[in-house]
């Protein structure tokens, strides 16, 4: 649709035009359901007035100072974050990715600055993703994104995802940190079990590793609390955020002990737009909003609500679906080969339902947080008649 842009997308055949709570509509009128708010970013749906009023006004004041100086809001964004989460500290980028990269950044310097030079091993999952820079990258576990970007970042290790007993020979003397979705997105929909993280927790503390949450897709809110380790139960040394911070607008936050803070120091890291005023001003009145909204209920009741449909939806098909995993408002649908996720994405697109994938030929849903019962009902609907119209073709 645009000739000048580089094809490094495999965009769906759609122009966006404008976007209004959970719909998105296009350049022929056409009005979405948005089942996947711009893959878990728009929170609170599309141009939430509050927020666009945020940004507009910030807008006017200031918009850019760097880092150079002390600035609001980036200073009470940092500490309504810190109040919530219980961390000592914040450090603001653009991206979940940069926000990684920090992170990893923040644990081998840790070490090296308690005189433990040979604790550079990151570890990370099986089935993780943590982002496209080469340093990310090099902590995601997909191979098909890393081929011929090599040679990457050294000393990257994998563990199976939810394996203990593979975690408990893994964490050692060697390992700066050990990062972890507590949700897996990208390769499925994939919760940790509830022994998991426990007993990474366990094993960071007792070896002396970083635990690092990656939040980037399961936390503000997506889980049910603000914070995926509020749902887990589970507290990290480091959370990684971004996505939905900013309910659209680029920014990304790593959270920190103060234990942990001093792993990075005057000249150590930066950012040029990170903590940007009007960024910033976008995510404070995110939490406000959500606040009003008291947004966490109402999440754990229609996420409930819409893994049941999901669950009712596989038993009817069992042909087409496997048993549908998430929590919250992150839930993801397994389609059964032959069929492909992306064909049946493509059928609920054409009935003006937009959804995403994930790996394992999955079904992914990720609304905004503040849809309602009934508009989870009608995705469930159109769900039901794509499915039962692609096996009516397939019939013939």
């Amino acid at each position: 649709m645009n000739e000048a842009l580089l094809e490094n997308y495999a965009r769906a055949p759609l122009r966006i035009i404008s976007g209004d709570g959970c719909y998105l509509t296009d350049d022929r009128g056409r009005r979405y359901l948005d089942a996947i708010a711009g893959i878990a970013v728009c929170a609170l749906g599309h141009s939430h007035p509050q927020i666009s009023d945020a940004v507009a006004s910030q807008a006017r004041r200031l918009v850019h100072a760097s880092n150079l100086y002390f600035h609001e809001p980036a200073g009470e964004l940092a500490r309504e974050l810190t109040r919530r989460s219980g961390f000592a500290r914040a450090f603001f980028c653009n991206s979940g990715t940069e926000a990684n990269e920090a992170a990893i950044k923040l644990a081998r310097k840790l070490a090296f600055r308690a005189g433990e030079l040979t604790r550079t091993t990151i570890l990370a999952c099986s089935g993780a993703f943590h982002g496209r820079t080469l340093g990310a990258l090099a902590a995601t576990a997909n191979e098909s994104y890393k081929v011929g970007f090599g040679p990457l970042a050294g000393n990257f290790e994998f563990t199976p995802f939810n394996d203990i007993s593979a975690l408990e020979r893994r964490i050692d003397e060697r390992v700066a940190a050990f990062i972890v979705e507590p949700v897996q997105g990208e390769s499925g929909v994939h919760p940790a079990s509830d022994a998991f993280l426990p007993k990474a927790r366990e094993l960071c503390s007792a070896r002396g590793a970083l635990l690092v949450f990656d939040e980037i897709q399961c936390g503000m809110g997506r889980l049910g609390d603000l914070f995926a380790f509020q749902s887990f139960g589970v507290r990290p040394d480091v959370v990684t955020m971004a996505k939905a911070l900013g309910n659209g607008l680029p920014i990304g936050a790593m959270l920190v002990t103060e234990a942990a803070a001093g792993g990075l120091q005057p000249g150590d890291h930066g950012s040029t737009f990170g903590g940007s005023p009007v960024s910033a001003a976008a995510a404070l009145a995110h939490l406000r909003v959500r606040d009003a909204l008291d947004l966490d209920r109402h999440v754990r009741a229609v996420g409930a609500h819409a893994l049941e449909g999901l669950q009712a939806l596989a038993r009817e098909y069992p042909e087409l679906f496997e048993a549908p995993r998430g929590r919250g408002l992150l839930l993801g649908l397994p389609v059964r080969a032959p069929y492909e996720a992306t064909a049946f994405a493509a059928h609920l697109r054409e009935r003006l339902v937009l959804v995403g994938t994930a790996a394992g030929n999955t079904l992914r849903f990720a609304p905004p947080l503040i849809v309602s019962r009934s508009e989870i009902d009608f995705l469930l609907e159109v769900l039901h008649a794509a499915a039962a119209g692609m096996l009516a073709a397939d019939a013939k």
